[in-house]
């Protein structure tokens, strides 16, 4: 048997990873632990997942906790799922007590790995639903505006009396960008 190396992954700061690495550490306490907060909804800039896919030998083993810790749909999944085989690797998933050195634990993992996707396709129709929701009754979406009508009004008028864009910006605390769109919504 070779290394063993547990990943363990959150999307946010405002997220920790405790739960997976207990998880982790209780069924493999000499791995090789890894931790990362990115994004999963793809594996490009994930460099702790990249660094460990170049490290694994043959005989090695990648632990997660679970399926989304590791990826969110099927091709990265099967991205993995083909570096870990070509190296002669294997990938054990604890929570669903799945083993990709079995044949049961291949197929199984390749279910799992339909309903994530499916999942993550559901979540952002949800999402999309909520945000054409939100417009159609109003709601102003995105951030704040950073200027008012009557400021923008009041922009225009002494721009016009030849005040230039660097001394209004200064004087109403946004970019002259900013000042710039104001003036040419008129335009």
């Amino acid at each position: 048997m070779g290394n063993i190396f547990t990943y363990a992954r959150v999307s946010t700061l405002d997220q920790n990873t405790d739960l997976q690495v207990t998880a982790l550490k209780a069924a493999y306490p000499d791995a090789v632990h890894q931790e990362e907060t990115k994004s999963g909804t793809t594996t490009k800039g994930r460099f702790v997942l990249n660094t460990l896919m170049d490290m694994i030998r043959p005989g090695d083993k990648l632990v997660v906790w679970k399926l989304d810790s590791l990826a969110r749909n099927m091709k990265d999944l099967t991205d993995i799922i083909e570096t870990l085989n070509s190296k002669g690797a294997a990938l054990e998933i604890l929570d669903q007590k799945i083993d990709t050195s079995t044949a049961t634990g291949r197929a199984f993992l390749q279910m799992l790995g339909v309903f994530a996707e499916f999942e993550t396709n559901l979540r952002k129709e949800r999402q999309l639903a909520g945000i054409a929701a939100a417009k159609a009754n109003g709601k102003h979406l995105g951030r704040k505006a950073s200027l008012t009508d009557d400021q923008k009004q009041e922009i225009r008028t002494k721009n016009k009396a030849g005040m230039n864009p660097t001394t209004l910006s200064k004087e109403y605390g946004v970019s002259r960008g900013n000042i710039y769109n104001v003036v040419k919504e008129t335009a």
